[in-house]
């Protein structure tokens, strides 16, 4: 290591105040991280590409600071599938400090992964208080049964007002209207389910859409149902 002549010609002066840094809450316990491996949690994060027209919800679970377990949903963009695809591949197995180092892709992607770089070396995981943490494969409970990311897309103007496209339930197909044209609940399909019970249960397609065609709210009382994307 290089010095210059100034600091050469200094005097030695005690270091005092040495007591490491502040412990941070990891699975259940207080940790003193001095390295990556001293690393542990899970957690979630949003990022945004530079136009802002895509966004992505990262997941990671980090063990002893590698990534045993990510889920990466995009939204907004279709090129971003595809460098979801990619992302989920380069993540498990590099520690949190390379791929907060690697290009995955995606601008947002990029952006998720700063912002949970941060959350998890500052011990603001979800499971920071969680004992032992959570078990490789959590991260598929946001899915839910059919494994589906949670989407919400609604449409909207004001000469025509609003259509719901797809709920957490499901892919509307039919919009409930009372006499006053409000909204008073919609039909949904979970395509999760219904996809399942074909490949997975050997069901008819108009078998498995019948079964999994439910509605909620007072749907079954509108006066008009439509169809949000033809009507």
């Amino acid at each position: 290591m290089e010095y210059s002549h100034e600091v050469l010609n200094m005097c030695n002066v005690a270091k005092g105040a040495n007591h490491g840094p502040a412990p941070i809450p990891e699975e259940g316990k207080w940790v003193q991280s001095k390295e990556i491996k001293d690393i542990s949690g899970l957690t979630h994060g949003i990022g945004w590409c530079a136009p802002q027209q895509g966004a992505c919800k990262l997941t990671l679970n980090v063990k002893d600071g590698v990534i045993e377990e990510a889920l990466v949903e995009t939204i907004g963009c279709s090129g971003m599938t595809h460098s979801a695809a990619m992302a989920a591949e380069i993540l498990t197995g590099k520690t949190i400090l390379e791929a907060l180092n690697t290009d995955l892709v995606c601008d947002a992607i990029n952006t998720a992964m700063r912002e949970l770089f941060l959350q998890i070396v500052y011990g603001r995981t979800q499971s920071a208080f969680s004992e032992g943490g959570l078990p490789i494969g959590a991260g598929l409970e946001d899915l839910g049964k059919g494994l589906r990311s949670q989407v919400g897309t609604m449409y909207s103007t004001n000469a025509k007002g609003v259509r719901y496209l797809e709920m957490a339930e499901g892919y509307v197909t039919r919009i409930g209207l009372d006499k006053d044209d409000t909204v008073i609940g919609y039909e949904f399909v979970n395509i999760g389910k219904m996809m399942e019970a074909i490949t997975v249960g050997g069901m008819s397609a108009n078998d498995a859409l019948a079964k999994f065609t439910n509605n909620y709210g007072r749907f079954n009382e509108a006066v008009k149902k439509i169809n949000p994307r033809r009507e």
